[in-house]
C-alpha cells in the first residue's frame, strides 16, 4: 500500500532532522523532571495518608497528572511536527510531482498522517517507561494506567489531523503551526463557556477534547469518548483530503 510507503518516508525524514532528535530529549526531559518531582511529592505526603479512608493511590497520585501534563506539552509540540507535512511541499513546489504520482490524494494523507503519528507513539513509548518503572516498587492500577494511556494516543491522533489539515491550508509552516496551535486550544477550552446556556453547554462539553480526555485519565473509559475521537481524527482526515483534491484539480 503506498500510503505506508510514504508514511515510512515521513518518518525517516524526521528522524533526519535535528528538530525531532531535540523535541525527544526536551520532552523527555521536562516528563521525567515532572514525573520526578510529581513522585517525591507523592512520597513526602505518604506519612499523613497513614490511617485515612480514600487515599488516592500512586496511579491516581503521580501517573495521571504525568499524563495530564504530556497532553498540554504535546498540544505545543505536535504542531511543530505537523507544520511541514504539506505545506513545505506547496512551498517548494514538490507537490505537483506527489499529483502526478500514481497514487491517490487518500494514499497521500493517510501516508503522512501515519508517519507523524508513528513518531508521536514513540513519545508516547518513551513516557509510558516512566509509570512502567513504578511496578519495581509496588502495585498499580494497570487499568487506569492502560486508560491513561488510550487516552493519549487518542488525543496526540486528534491533535495530528488537526495539524495536517491546518498545513493543507497553508502556504508557509510557521502559519500552519500557529494555526494548528490555535485551533487546538479552542477546542480544548470550548467547555469553559459552557455555563452560560444548558442546550448550548451541552454541545460544548460534547465538543470539548479536555472534558472527553480528563474523563478517560480517571479510568472512566466509554464509547462516547472513543467515538468522539474516531470521528473528530475521520472528520479532519476527510477535510485535508478534501483539500488536497481541490489543489489538484486548480493545477
Amino acid at each position: 500500500m503506498m500510503a505506508l510507503v510514504i508514511a515510512g518516508r515521513e518518518f525517516r525524514n524526521l528522524f533526519l532532522s535535528p528538530l525531532a532528535w531535540t523535541m525527544l530529549g526536551v520532552l523527555q526531559f521536562i516528563l521525567g523532571f515532572m514525573f520526578l518531582a510529581q513522585l517525591d511529592y507523592y512520597l513526602v505526603l505518604q506519612p499523613r495518608f497513614a490511617g485515612l479512608n480514600d487515599v488516592p493511590g500512586v496511579t491516581d497520585a503521580v501517573v495521571a497528572p504525568l499524563f495530564g501534563n504530556a497532553g498540554v506539552i504535546l498540544m505545543l509540540v505536535t504542531p511543530l511536527l505537523t507544520m511541514r507535512l504539506v505545506s513545505e511541499e506547496r512551498r517548494n513546489r514538490t507537490l505537483s510531482l506527489l499529483f502526478t504520482a500514481p497514487v491517490s490524494m487518500t494514499e497521500i494523507i493517510l501516508g503522512k498522517y501515519l508517519g507523524v503519528i508513528a513518531f508521536l507513539f514513540v513519545i508516547i513509548g518513551m513516557l509510558s517507561l516512566m509509570p512502567a518503572s513504578l511496578y519495581l516498587g509496588g502495585m498499580l492500577d494497570t487499568g487506569k494506567i492502560l486508560s491513561n494511556l488510550l487516552a493519549l494516543v487518542l488525543l496526540v491522533s486528534a491533535y495530528a489531523a488537526v495539524g495536517l489539515y491546518m498545513s493543507t491550508l497553508s502556504t508557509h509552516p510557521t502559519v500552519a503551526a500557529i494555526s494548528s496551535f490555535g485551533a487546538i486550544l479552542v477546542l480544548w477550552i470550548l467547555d469553559w463557556s459552557s455555563q452560560s446556556d444548558e442546550k448550548v453547554g451541552g454541545v460544548l462539553q460534547y465538543l470539548s477534547m479536555l472534558r472527553h480526555y480528563e474523563s478517560m485519565l480517571r479510568g472512566l473509559v466509554s464509547t462516547t469518548d472513543i467515538c468522539y475521537f474516531v470521528l473528530f481524527i475521520s472528520l479532519f482526515l476527510v477535510l485535508s483530503i478534501q483539500r488536497l483534491d481541490s489543489d489538484r484539480l486548480q493545477r
